[in-house]
């Protein structure tokens, strides 16, 4: 039974991660790509490298923070989009301990 339940919890994930979109920005303008983000919460945006010429790069960007895995925060980004150089959006990271230490948790 504990093996069946776990199959299934596996299942799910693995269904939750490939359910995520691709899209390439330069084929979008900024307001495009914003939208497809709100609509479907979290995406992934392919991009070419600008220091290795034909390395194609990718992160997930997203909507909330609720889309966001424990121990990670939203934090703003830019893309290069059709239409702008700097297209604002969010991806989730892990803050930096040592300037996370100091914006919230206060010495006294």
């Amino acid at each position: 039974m504990k093996t069946i339940l776990l199959a299934a919890c596996l299942t799910l994930v693995a269904a939750k991660a490939q359910a995520i979109s691709r899209y390439e920005p330069m084929r979008l303008s900024c307001g495009k790509v914003q939208s497809t983000i709100t609509r479907q919460g979290a995406v992934i945006l392919r991009y070419q490298s600008t220091r290795v010429p034909g390395l194609p790069l990718y992160d997930r960007y997203v909507q909330s923070q609720q889309f966001c895995t424990m121990g990670e925060v939203r934090t703003r980004a830019y893309v290069l989009t059709a239409d702008t150089k700097s297209c604002p959006v969010y991806i989730c990271k892990r803050p930096d301990s040592e300037r996370f230490r100091h914006r919230f948790i206060r010495r006294h």
